[in-house]
């Protein structure tokens, strides 16, 4: 077990090794945060022009998104407990080389398959987040853990929504091609950087992966995303949707079984058990939902003709620049969230977070008639995700110990990662079972009612907030509960 220091930042290195300092380390650990969050979204407006380039069908191209968030969410937990076990910096470079030669395959992809493989590799790229969690909270001083994570935490908001942003520019001034490039500099630069400068962190668990226990995850996460991510192409009600879905869950109950019969689990089935940790992994899952809503309600609803009567007429460009007061207000909000975690704890803002969202989503789903509307919400959206995603990665490295971060702070993206995949089917099905029949294109009405239910899902996100266990704040912090100990 690691040494109480560990517990909220920088333990005592051994007489004369050399650490570099945490600001070099940070920066480049949100380099490569930036080039992954960037490589999630950058896709998803291009999708179009990506059909149109492969001469490919529009549920085929729907692949190049599902293969990465299965590819993701298999491998984010997996690598945050090999960090765990032989050493956060060396498996970070590892997946960083993993992800440029993903990245550099879908630049020179002139097909769907070899497109649809590079990202499948690239999705190696989500285990940066748990790792850079872990590394931080060994690195860094005390007083600094809590605004390095999260910086790091709003990065995966951030990147998204500059995704968006810049993809129409992208796309209409070079070619989908592009998307890939400009990443895969960051990417190339971020894992030269952290070889050279990031240190080894001195926390490390030695123990054996049980691969059987990581196939069953694997498993069970691949069909439950499968199915939730094609429902809108399948049917909510089809055999193929219920059958995977059912599959997955009854997968994940054997998984959750094994692990806790198991003296060195992937997952500490007591660690997850922890009220700090599931409501905060709920409230995650609430807030992906609500995020990855947005990425599709906001560009749809402003690149809608004028004729409509309620569009904006915008271009793939102008679409993300609806979005852009988000990205800013997540870039302003992200950094402030140390001073925050040291005055009020991190339960606070990820209540106040919740509640920003969602009413973001209630003003869009009242007021949506003008440019002024939906920049005021798409404000608030990324004051609540900045503050949320910030809180939460603070939240989980507070309540467990050194040796779960890793996967600890894994399974709380993964939690994102479905509640985004089952928002972006369930948004696209309301958009697709309401359309004016004269125009082929959706009603008023099917955005107004995707607003309520984003926001309503917002709004349990609260409530999961307020379940978690509050804590003194700042230098009061106390150390993390027991491993085996349930609030």
């Amino acid at each position: 077990m690691a040494s109480p220091a560990h517990r909220f930042g920088r333990a005592a290195p051994a007489p004369g090794t050399p650490r570099q300092h945490y600001g070099v380390t940070l920066a480049v650990l949100a380099l490569a945060g930036v080039a992954f969050a960037l490589l999630q979204s950058l896709v998803a407006p291009a999708l179009p022009e990506i059909q149109h380039d492969l001469h490919t069908s529009e549920s085929a191209v729907t692949w190049v998104l599902t293969a990465y968030l299965l590819s993701a969410s298999v491998a984010t937990p997996l690598l945050g407990r090999l960090g765990d076990i032989h050493g956060k910096e060396r498996v970070l470079v590892g997946v960083l080389v993993v992800l440029g030669v993903g990245t550099l395959m879908s630049a020179l992809a002139t097909s769907l398959p070899t497109l649809i493989a590079g990202r499948v590799v690239q999705g190696i790229g989500g285990g940066i987040f748990p790792l850079a969690f872990g590394i931080i909270r060994d690195e860094f001083p005390r007083e600094r853990v809590a605004g390095g994570i999260g910086l790091m935490s709003a990065i995966l908001g951030i990147g998204g929504g500059a995704g968006i942003v810049l993809a129409g520019v992208i796309v209409q001034h070079l070619s989908y091609h592009w998307l890939f490039w400009f990443p895969l500099v960051a990417v190339a630069v971020a894992a030269v950087a952290a070889a050279l400068f990031v240190p080894e962190s001195p926390v490390k668990a030695p123990a054996r992966i049980s691969w059987g226990a990581a196939a069953l995850l694997s498993s069970g996460l691949a069909a439950l995303l499968l199915a939730v991510s094609q429902a809108s192409n399948w049917g909510w009600g089809s055999g193929r949707t219920l059958g995977l879905a059912a599959a997955g869950l009854v997968l994940l109950a054997v998984w959750v079984r094994a692990e806790l019969a198991s003296p060195q689990p992937l997952v500490d089935m007591r660690v997850m058990r922890l009220r700090g940790v599931w409501t905060t992994n709920l409230a995650g899952f609430l807030l992906g939902f609500g995020m990855f809503s947005s990425f599709i309600l906001v560009p749809q609803l402003v690149e809608l003709p004028t004729s409509t009567g309620f569009g904006f007429g915008a271009s793939v460009t102008g679409a993300g620049l609806f979005l852009l007061p988000s990205t800013v207000t997540m870039l302003l909000v992200g950094p402030m969230a140390g001073r925050l975690e040291h005055r009020f704890g991190s339960k606070p803002p990820l209540v106040a977070g919740s509640a920003f969202a969602a009413a973001a989503f209630a003003l869009l789903a009242l007021a949506h008639g003008s440019r002024a509307d939906i920049y005021i919400a798409s404000g608030l959206l990324g004051i609540g995700i900045g503050l949320a995603f910030a809180a939460m990665a603070n939240l989980i490295v507070v309540a467990v110990p050194p040796d779960q971060t890793g996967v600890a702070t894994g399974m709380n993206t993964i939690m994102r990662s479905i509640g985004g995949a089952l928002g972006t089917q369930v948004i696209a099905s309301i958009l697709t079972a309401n359309v004016v029949a004269a125009t082929g294109l959706p009603a008023e009405h099917a955005f107004t009612v995707a607003f309520w239910l984003a926001a309503a899902a917002l709004a349990v996100g609260v409530v999961a907030a307020l379940a978690i266990p509050g804590r003194a704040s700042g230098d009061r912090a106390r150390a993390p509960e027991p491993a085996g100990q349930e609030a």
